[in-house]
C-alpha cells in the first residue's frame, strides 16, 4: 500500500498539534493555568521560556515562519533540558526531562521537514511560484489599472 500521498497532510496535522501543545505549555507557564499552580515571575528565565513557547507555538500552529520558529523552540527546549533537568540526573526518565527532550527533537524534525502543504508558508510559496504571465497575475494587473 502506497501511503506517500499522506505524508504532506500528516506533517501539517503533526505540526499543528505539536505547536498547539507547545503554546498551551507556554500559556500555563505565563498565566499559571492548565495544571500549573502559579504563574512565572515576569522577567525570570521561566517567564521568557513561556513567551517563546507561546510565540513559537503559535507560529508553528499556523505554519508561518515555521522553520525559524521551530529552530528557536528546539533550542529553547534543549537549553531547558541541559540547564534545568540534566543536572538532576543523567537520564531523562530520572530527571523529569522527557517532555523537554521530546520537544527539542520534535521541533528539530519540523525545522528540517518544513511546515507541510497546509500552512501559510506553503501558501506563500505557491503564490510566489506563479509565473508572471499567468491568468491570476494578469487579472491582478487589470484590477490595479
Amino acid at each position: 500500500m502506497n501511503t506517500q500521498h499522506l505524508a504532506g497532510p500528516f506533517l501539517s496535522i503533526f505540526r499543528f498539534v505539536i505547536g498547539l501543545l507547545f503554546s498551551f505549555h507556554g500559556l500555563g507557564t505565563i498565566f499559571g493555568t492548565m495544571g500549573y499552580s502559579e504563574a512565572a515571575t515576569v522577567g525570570e528565565l521561566g517567564w521568557w521560556a513561556g513567551i517563546i513557547e507561546i510565540v513559537c507555538g503559535g507560529l508553528v500552529v499556523v505554519g508561518a515562519a515555521t522553520r525559524p520558529a521551530a529552530i528557536l523552540a528546539s533550542g529553547t527546549m534543549a537549553f531547558a533540558y541541559f540547564v534545568m533537568h540534566q543536572p538532576e540526573g543523567l537520564f531523562p526518565m530520572e530527571n523529569e526531562g522527557v517532555p523537554a527532550a521530546l520537544y527539542a527533537w520534535t521541533f528539530l524534525a519540523i525545522a528540517v521537514l518544513g511546515a507541510g502543504p497546509w500552512s501559510i508558508d506553503a501558501l506563500r510559496h505557491r503564490q510566489s511560484a506563479k509565473p508572471a504571465g499567468s491568468a491570476d497575475s494578469r487579472s491582478m494587473a487589470d484590477a490595479r489599472r
